[in-house]
């Protein structure tokens, strides 16, 4: 068993050796297929170490194509998606006839749709990855990756959408519900078939019913009415849906304070 682990140690201080003196050696070869080696081998870290010192000497041969790509891909091997995003478009763009193009288009895309935060974040890099998704779609409607890029894009619509949902659920939880039913409306003309379609109409029609019972004597009646018009639109859309009850029981009072209008 000693002299087991002996062996190996001797063989992991020889290949690290090894290692350094083609990392230091000034010949481009040696690195260029060690660096192949460990990138097969799944030796990511190591393998970035040699290519971006052979990237620069391959540029504009005819190996170059192999090396670029392999350069990308190690980028996203490591989750660097934004160095991989950027590595992959410019070997689509530099070699538009490459068997690798629709590939590389499709792992630079992922890589922007990796890099979208959270939904409660600024939704720049999502916007971004959208475009890119929907790019590679137009461009390949008949590739293998279609439905996971289409499954990719829906995720981040709805991560849009709930965003969007959030600001105006807060107007109407901070009590400011004639912007809570504004932003509502613009939320509903953007996302007409969001996920978060009926949580909108109910909050809509709650905050215009906590601004009638609030509101002085002289405009209640005329903004239970809206609320009113606003239940019927909601129970339209969701005669039995999650917040059905909440709506009815609010349907319930609006119509018992206009029979004090009657």
């Amino acid at each position: 068993m000693n002299r087991l682990l002996f062996l190996l140690v001797v063989l992991s201080l020889g290949s690290c050796s090894e290692y350094q003196k083609v990392l230091k050696s000034e010949e481009v070869g040696p690195k260029y297929k060690m660096a192949e080696e460990l990138y097969k081998k799944g030796k990511y870290k190591k393998s970035l170490r040699l290519f971006e010192q052979v990237v620069p000497q391959f540029r504009g041969k005819p190996q170059a194509e192999r090396v670029m790509y392999y350069y990308a891909d190690t980028y996203y091997q490591l989750e660097d998606y934004y160095l991989a995003g950027y590595q992959f478009e410019r070997f689509a763009k530099s070699y538009p006839d490459s068997e690798k193009k629709e590939e590389a288009y499709y792992k630079s895309a992922k890589s922007y749709y990796h890099l979208s935060p959270r939904y409660s974040l600024d939704q720049k890099e999502t916007d971004e990855a959208l475009e890119k998704l929907q790019n590679y779609i137009n461009l390949y409607p008949e590739s293998e990756k279609l439905i996971e890029a289409n499954e990719l894009v829906s995720e981040l619509r709805t991560k849009k959408e709930r965003k969007a949902y959030e600001i105006a659920k807060q107007y109407h939880h901070r009590e400011n519900y004639k912007v809570a039913i504004k932003t509502f409306d613009n939320y509903l003309i953007d996302y007409p078939g969001s996920i978060f379609r009926e949580k909108v109409l109910y909050y809509k029609l709650e905050s215009q019913y906590l601004l009638a019972i609030g509101s002085y004597e002289s405009l209640v009646k005329e903004r239970l009415l809206t609320a009113d018009v606003f239940y019927n639109n909601y129970k339209k859309y969701f005669n039995a849906g999650e917040y059905t009850e909440k709506a009815e029981e609010i349907a319930e009072d609006i119509q018992t304070r206009l029979q004090n209008y009657k």
